[in-house]
């Protein structure tokens, strides 16, 4: 049976279910997942383990496994990958919340930029932030800010909460060292400065152009605060309007936020520095270390965590509050756990029907402009089954022969326009759309407005950028 086809009826599958049935994601995408996995071959699966490296008895192997193993295993996998970073992070955000430490940062913030230009603050923060840091740990981070500042004025909910998407997610797939691009720049022997200098100015111009979507969107449709399982939006409006003086320091309030960044970013830099290094002396060996284990995202918001429980615990001192709402942010982070590994079993199960083969052989048929190609071979990837980096990964296969063969200008452009290619209309299938949803409290058909599209214009304007810089500036 035909890929092309079996992912058509998986998408069918979770569409009708959500939206005509009305039954819960999780169920949804257990279904449409199990639905795809029936359709989906041995021969498929064993031709997508093989071409994911696998030997031959392991693609076997594979191949040869039940469709509940299959299916487990997936979502076991996105679990073990997202679930202990969820759980820590929603107890960052509750604490900060109702200790009031995010609107002591929000005063702050409001202070130093001004109402009037709060939203670039979030969208240029969280663009820097999440360069060494993955989106989700930024978006986990900078969610609560975004709460406790739309309160004031709820008008401006879908605003904010679209700069810090749109600040975030093109530094994942435009700018080493996150997995993505410093892939595709190793493959094609692109040096990691070029890399990074084109990412950041790439960056800039999407990022601009999301900023531009997300003035439009905002006038033109409501995004209503609603009440999230870890808090609701009377509680937020009452610490609007505590004192100063009841509120926490300003320094206590940001440490939950900053120090994963540092460490992780920390972990990040001096491995990329050191990796330069033949040898290195025991000081090196031990800072080094430190910072791989402490710079490891679960350890980093485990470390937060615990500051932000004591954060919490100060200003209560009360041991039935406190258990009550560190109980709230672990369902809260349950029921977010479970459908972005449900989304990842189903995006897996995509996945297993080869479709990054079947895009392969299409894009050899169609020789056009290159550009162009590895953007559409990218996207079409990344909304088939739901991963940017998976996506980045097939559309850096399928080009290879290009870049062999000598191409008109740097092969950094190629580079870049994969990137851009991998935001192209994320949704049900991708983990971060349903992240995004339960976290800000949208729906489903919000989420598409208010991310899918954003993110479809910022890679749009990507590929508008390159194919002039690459024609103005070739660099060869």
């Amino acid at each position: 049976m035909d890929p092309i086809f079996i992912i058509c009826v998986g998408v069918v599958v979770v569409l009708f279910s959500i939206i005509v049935l009305k039954l819960h994601a999780v169920i949804s995408l257990l279904l449409a997942a199990t639905v795809t996995g029936l359709l989906t071959t041995p021969e498929h699966i064993y031709e997508f383990a093989l071409s994911k490296g696998m030997s031959d008895g392991a693609a076997q192997s594979m191949a040869n496994e039940t469709l509940g193993k299959r299916i487990s295993n997936a979502f076991g996998n996105t679990a073990g990958k997202i679930g202990m970073v969820i759980a820590l992070a929603s107890i960052i955000g509750t604490a900060l919340m109702r200790s009031g430490g995010a609107e002591r940062i929000i005063r702050s913030l409001v202070s130093l930029f001004g109402k009037k230009n709060t939203s670039f603050a979030f969208l240029t923060s969280s663009f820097t932030l999440a360069i060494p840091v993955f989106f989700d740990t930024v978006f986990y981070l900078m969610i609560p800010l975004v709460k406790s500042i739309s309160v004031r004025d709820p008008k401006k909910f879908s605003l904010y909460l679209m700069t810090i998407i749109a600040g975030g997610v093109m530094a994942h797939s435009l700018i080493p060292p996150t997995p993505g691009p410093l892939f595709v720049a190793e493959e094609m022997g692109i040096d990691l400065g070029a890399m990074i200098i084109g990412g950041l100015v790439i960056g800039a111009i999407t990022v601009l152009a999301g900023y531009g979507y997300a003035l439009w969107a905002n006038r033109k449709w409501d995004l209503p605060m609603r009440d999230t399982e870890d808090i609701d939006v009377e509680e937020l409006q009452r610490f609007s309007e505590k004192k100063p003086e009841e509120l926490p320091s300003l320094g206590l309030s940001l440490l939950p936020i900053i120090l994963p960044i540092l460490l992780i970013a920390g972990n990040t830099i001096l491995n990329l520095a050191f990796a330069e290094k033949a040898a290195l002396s025991t000081f090196e060996q031990n800072i080094l270390g430190l910072f791989t284990m402490l710079g490891n995202s679960n350890i980093a918001l485990l470390l937060s965590a615990l500051i932000a429980m004591f954060l919490l615990w100060s200003k209560l001192q009360d041991m039935d509050q406190f258990k009550k709402f560190i109980y709230e942010s672990l369902v809260s982070a349950g029921i977010i756990i479970l459908i972005t590994s449900a989304g990842g079993a189903f995006g897996q199960m995509l996945q297993q029907t080869n479709i990054g083969s079947q895009v392969e052989s299409l894009a050899q048929s169609y020789q056009t402009a290159i550009l162009p190609l590895a953007f559409v071979i990218t996207a079409a990837v990344r909304t088939a089954q739901g991963s940017a980096t998976v996506a980045m990964v097939t559309a850096i296969g399928v080009m290879s022969g290009f870049t062999a063969s000598g191409m008109a200008f740097h092969p950094v452009y190629l580079a870049l326009v994969i990137g851009c290619g991998s935001k192209i209309f994320p949704w049900m299938n991708d983990s971060a759309f349903w992240i995004i949803t339960k976290m800000s409290g949208m729906e489903e058909q919000e989420t598409i407005k208010f991310f899918s599209y954003l993110l479809t214009v910022m890679g749009l304007s990507g590929l508008v950028a390159i194919m002039i810089l690459s024609n103005l500036f070739p660099f060869v």
